[in-house]
């Protein structure tokens, strides 16, 4: 199997064979990424090949220097809100047992070691996943860049072309309401799961 700058460079080239081994690598997360925004997996996984269509057909505009796992999930994230908005009126706020779970265990660290601590993630995650699709897709989508795909507040404005200081804000909005909606399941704590959602400062 080639590596990731192979692919990126048969891709510029003009070779779509670079794309095979980029869905292989990414295909999963990608549809996580959506899918936490979504949260309906055939639409998450139409959102994630799509992006992949759309990385092909931009990929002139990507910088090989950069690593493309974040380049990529900013196109997933921001085509799963679009899609999430307009259907958003029909979104299931309910826990989606499976999927969602799945979904949700990479945000979440998995150190449970006993059947307690398990029980306790579990309830965690589904407080967690209600909590984030209670969101409205603006703020999900901050929320699962940051947290999900790991990009810093410089990141996620260099990669979405918005102001830092409206990424800051689109954070603290989100993770405002998540302490709100996650309040009574935590008693009232501001954190996550131990430290998921940081407090602003």
């Amino acid at each position: 199997m080639i590596d990731e700058r192979d692919a990126i460079a048969r891709l510029k080239a003009g070779d779509p064979s670079g794309l095979e081994p980029l869905v292989e690598v990414y295909q999963l997360r990608a549809v996580r990424a959506a899918y936490l925004v979504t949260r309906d997996r055939p639409l998450a996984e139409d959102v994630a090949q799509g992006a992949f269509i759309k990385a092909y057909r931009r990929i002139s505009q990507f910088d090989s220097d950069r690593p493309f796992g974040p380049w990529l999930m900013r196109i997933v994230v921001n085509d799963a809100v679009k899609v999430a908005t307009r259907r958003e009126k029909a979104v299931s706020l309910e826990y989606a047992p499976g999927d969602g779970e799945s979904a949700l265990a990479a945000v979440l660290p998995d150190t449970a070691i006993s059947p307690e601590s398990a029980a306790e993630q579990a309830e965690a995650r589904r407080a967690v996943w209600d909590a984030v699709g209670k969101l409205p897709p603006s703020l999900r989508a901050v929320i699962v860049l940051r947290y999900y795909v790991g990009l810093s507040e410089a990141e996620m404005a260099e990669r979405t072309g918005r102001a830092k200081g409206t990424v800051k804000w689109l954070l603290h909005a989100g993770r405002k309401r998540m302490r709100e909606l996650l309040g009574p399941a935590f008693g009232e704590r501001p954190a996550v799961a131990g430290e998921e959602l940081e407090s602003d400062k």
